[in-house]
């Protein structure tokens, strides 16, 4: 047997993840604000790529060629699940040119206006509101009217910068005095001034030292409150007990000290600097449809928010016209250009089809839970959805990941629905969810002299055919951040 290069031609089938493929797995799997930007970069590269700006989602007729020589009429082929209707542009009142009230005449506005401020005539970007000061700002206004000297100024403006977000300052001062040179009493004396600036209480070193501050800002700091924030340990056990032979209280002099340390801020800093929370758009809106005559309740309606569906066009007519009288190069880089836009457009279809679908199906089989409540959520896996609307459970995740559902009880995630079964002893199997909703009401509404363990959880939920182990009792109660029946029952021991 001869041994040497030889060419052989084989035949065999592989899975390709072309980029196309790749790009419509990424934007099933992504939000609806990671969809506008993607599309925002793709009409800024695609040329034959444009927004709808339009409302209209029938047949557009063909507008008017910019050019007579090309006699092609322009061609367009939209996406549009938004279900709008069409706008009449008749109905729009003309501009009244006889008013002359709005009209911007060119000059430059007066800065003085009157004194009685009838007329302002500011410009619009004086108008623009103003943005919050941040808190090394106001700490930066407070310093300036406090201290006069500015070897002070510095060192006051080097602990302003070593503020971390709760206020808290995690350096010593041993070592904020060797980097500037100066003597630690010198920094000890300007951060006890600083601790009482606006508000109260920054510049401390743990939690301690700032409620102790705040005490003294309002008179309260007596000896029992000293030794009751000496042993802020002890108040988180809920050791009321312990806390009153310490402190040499009684029951109710206890009770007004903790009522008095929760009216504090342990944190003042952290109410500054914070961005404002991001505004949650769902992708699917959701309300009851009609009561017929033959049904006894009503059915959903489920549309998609037509805010977060990006509506795009492929300008054909434009494709059209610049391949007359193009070079080799030009036609293969506009027939690029065009794959890549009508690959998008089918893409957002499917996104959207897909996502409406696997909603519809969520939807019906937790019907229960939309109009019971969250007691009657039932047990849900991916699989069980992938199954009635016949996609791969990958895909089922993709599409519930970061989307959210607009319903009469509020607005969900997607996977919120999907939780694991509980056995029950009949039976009959219960959502995790549900149990641990089952736990809370329990702790809720138990009695001070009647705590339960989490045993007795156990019994009662296997009194209404929940079988569960006592360990996933205590699982649930440290997710749902509720103490154990010793803290519980030393906490409502003392009323506060």
């Amino acid at each position: 047997m001869a041994i040497g290069p030889r060419l052989d031609l084989r035949q065999t089938q592989s899975l390709v993840m072309t980029p196309q493929l790749r790009q419509a797995i990424k934007l099933l799997q992504s939000s609806n604000l990671e969809v506008t930007s993607f599309i925002e970069e793709e009409l800024e590269r695609n040329p034959l790529l444009e927004r709808d700006e339009g409302l209209s989602t029938g047949p557009e007729e063909p507008r008017a060629p910019e050019e007579p020589a090309p006699a092609i009429p322009p061609l367009r082929d939209s996406f549009d699940a938004t279900g709008a209707a069409t706008l009449p542009a008749e109905d729009a009142a003309p501009l009244d040119i006889g008013d002359w009230s709005n009209v911007y005449d060119g000059e430059a506005p007066s800065r003085g206006g009157r004194a009685d401020f009838e007329l302002d005539e500011r410009g619009i970007d004086e108008l623009a509101a103003e943005r919050p000061r941040s808190l090394r700002e106001e700490l930066a206004e407070q310093v300036r009217l406090t201290f006069p000297d500015p070897g002070d100024r510095l060192i006051a403006a080097q602990m302003i910068a070593l503020l971390d977000g709760a206020g808290r300052l995690t350096v010593p001062e041993e070592r904020i005095a060797e980097a500037l040179g100066c003597a630690v009493s010198r920094v000890a004396a300007i951060r006890a001034r600083m601790q009482r600036f606006e508000p109260v209480g920054l510049f401390c070193h743990d939690l301690a030292e700032c409620l102790s501050v705040q005490l003294a800002e309002r008179n309260r700091l007596d000896p029992a409150m000293a030794a009751l924030l000496a042993n802020l340990e002890m108040l988180a056990r809920r050791d009321m007990r312990g806390l009153m032979r310490v402190c040499g209280v009684d029951a109710e002099d206890m009770a007004d000290m903790v009522a008095e340390l929760k009216r504090l801020d342990p944190k003042p800093g952290a109410g500054f600097d914070h961005d404002p929370a991001p505004v949650l758009v769902p992708d699917v809106l959701m309300r009851p449809a009609p009561i017929t005559l033959e049904d006894a309740e009503s059915d959903w309606i489920l549309e998609l928010n037509p805010e977060t569906l990006p509506r795009v066009l492929v300008n054909r007519g434009f494709h059209a016209r610049a391949q007359v009288g193009a070079n080799r190069e030009c036609r293969a880089f506009l027939a690029e250009q065009l794959q890549s836009a009508n690959w998008l457009v089918k893409s957002l279809e499917q996104r959207a089809n897909t996502i409406l679908k696997v909603s519809a199906e969520i939807v019906r089989r937790q019907d229960a839970f939309f109009r019971h409540g969250i007691s009657h959520l039932r047990p849900l896996i991916l699989r069980d959805v992938a199954e009635a609307v016949e996609m791969h459970e990958s895909t089922v995740s993709r599409v519930t990941a970061n989307k959210y559902i607009a319903t009469p009880r509020g607005n969900f995630e997607l996977k919120y629905f999907f939780t694991t079964a509980i056995g029950g002893t009949d039976g009959e199997t219960f959502s995790a969810e549900a149990i641990r909703h089952r736990i809370r009401a329990m702790v809720d509404a138990e009695l001070a002299a009647d705590i339960l363990s989490d045993d007795a959880i156990v019994a009662m939920l296997k009194r209404e055919g929940v079988d569960i182990a006592r360990r996933t009792v205590a699982k649930y109660r440290e997710a749902l951040r509720i103490p154990s029946s010793v803290q519980r029952k030393r906490e409502k021991a003392v009323p506060a």
